[in-house]
């Protein structure tokens, strides 16, 4: 994992050392309006007459004057210059300097969370996966904002641990899945997660069957390679909420016996993108020390088809009880998380979330940027407040209960999806973990729950935008820190 080193500087930028020196532009009714600090007012002038406009992911390059640096860059922010539009266009900029090896971002602002963004979006859009390559470009290895505001009034630790977390889940979607694999992610979550001062604990093959955890053996079981349970937990003393947090972890995905076609195959080494995300964002509460409890449970399976796979028609029996009829094995994920939901529920958590790249149908709903979030309506407002506030895109999705029938089977409680006819893939899906999710010890009253699908945004597989390049995303790690920040806050 490479983050670059970050700074704050009261200094005068258009002295900095920096191999590149950015600005920022917004575009106006009459032309680009720049935002620069002082020492760069040569600059506005040549914005048009170099066809500049203030565009969103518009970068306009520059030779540097006099003594100062080499190369002076603009970024477009479009026509509001926000806390998201900076943090987009600092990351836009940055994720396109090549061989370039430091970075001073000299855009003015008196808003300390604007500040804060322009840092971020710049070390996000720092992030490069060379681990295979043979001839990598040097990476951004260092970023230094010029501002008046001192680390601690900007919140620096804060940027650098969520930045490192959004690295970290880039780096284990991104891995090659013969190198990922449930055990060997279990051993990278227990190393970094005990390192930043959280507990961990693992299930292997003979633990999940001796305690009842049929859903993740029965995904895993046609893979040579076992699965994992893990749970982590940050429990500083003091914390009055306890947040429970589940990720999906298919290390990889061939559908099982219900294999997937050669086309749709490819990719799903992405399959686990929730449960780094739950990994990442535990670790990094944990290294702001912030004063809520969380737990985190990472259902590692690899879905392959064998002789020792499960079959069409196998019943599984779920961690508490209840037996599925597995029809389709290429609906998995479902499978992994029940176990987990249940456990999670067991510990009477104040709320319960689960991410995962669980459903096709996410994306024909909602594209490769947007989330859906569906649960108890005050959990998904809560859930879509920390998103909004990080600006990432989230969208509420209704669980109707006229789908539990579809989930019918002749032998067992439920199936995990309904074949042979038209359905709501995604909202089938979170009807079907719903099942899951326990009540209050002694009530009715279902524990606050919530379930983000992400199969789209977890993976970008087109061009470059704003602060993301293609491969893994990082997509729910700034959401789940955000989260965990607004209910220790209460």
């Amino acid at each position: 994992m490479t983050v670059p080193s970050l700074s704050v500087t009261a200094s005068p930028a258009a002295e900095a050392d920096a191999d590149v020196v950015l600005l920022a532009a917004r575009k106006g009714a009459d032309g680009p309006e720049l935002l620069a600090a002082d020492g760069f007012e040569w600059v506005a002038p040549l914005l048009s007459t170099m066809g500049a406009t203030g565009a969103a992911d518009e970068l306009t390059r520059l030779p540097g004057s006099g003594s100062g640096p080499r190369v002076v860059a603009v970024a477009g922010v479009g026509e509001r210059a926000d806390v998201a539009s900076l943090r987009v266009a600092a990351g836009s900029a940055v994720r396109r300097f090549a061989d370039t090896a430091s970075v001073a971002i000299a855009v003015p602002t008196d808003d300390v969370e604007a500040a804060a963004a322009l840092l971020e979006g710049a070390a996000l859009g720092a992030y490069a996966y060379d681990e295979y390559r043979t001839d990598p470009k040097p990476p951004v290895t260092r970023i230094d904002l010029h501002t008046d505001f001192t680390a601690d009034r900007l919140g620096l630790d804060r940027v650098r641990a969520v930045v490192a977390a959004v690295a970290r889940t880039k780096d284990l979607v991104n891995a090659s899945p013969a190198e990922l694999f449930p055990a060997s992610f279990a051993d990278i979550a227990v190393e970094v997660a005990t390192g930043a001062g959280a507990t961990a604990k693992v299930w292997d093959e003979a633990a999940l069957e001796a305690d009842g955890f049929g859903g993740i053996l029965g995904v895993g079981q046609g893979s040579s390679r076992g699965p994992r349970l893990v749970r982590l937990e940050w429990a500083p003393e003091g914390a009055s909420v306890h947040l429970a947090l589940v990720g999906k972890g298919i290390t990889f995905d061939s559908g099982g016996l219900s294999l997937k076609p050669m086309a749709s195959m490819v990719g799903m080494k992405t399959d686990m993108a929730g449960a780094a995300a739950v990994l990442a964002a535990i670790v990094a509460l944990a290294e702001l020390e912030v004063p809520v409890r969380v737990s985190g449970w990472l259902c590692l399976a690899e879905n392959m088809p064998s002789g020792t796979a499960t079959r069409p028609n196998d019943v599984l029996r779920i961690r508490g009880g209840k037996t599925v009829e597995v029809v389709n094995t290429d609906a998995e994920g479902r499978l992994v998380l029940a176990d987990a939901l249940v456990a999670a529920s067991e510990e009477q958590p104040d709320a319960i979330v689960d991410v995962a790249t669980l459903t096709g149908a996410q994306v024909v709903a909602l594209g490769h940027r947007i989330a859906g979030v569906m649960g108890d309506d005050e959990l998904v407002a809560e859930v879509r407040a920390a998103a909004d506030a990080v600006d990432e895109s989230t969208w509420p999705m209704p669980l109707p209960g006229n789908l539990l029938p579809l989930l019918k089977s002749d032998v067992a409680d439920l199936t995990n999806t309904k074949l042979g006819m038209t359905v709501p893939g995604m909202l089938l899906a979170g009807v079907f973990l719903q099942q899951f999710v326990g009540s209050r010890e002694g009530s009715e009253e279902r524990i606050p729950w919530a379930h983000i699908d992400i199969a789209g945004p977890a993976h970008n597989s087109g061009a470059g935008w704003g602060f993301t390049g293609s491969g893994a995303t990082g997509v729910a790690v700034r959401t789940l820190v955000r989260l965990g920040e607004r209910l220790a806050a209460g």
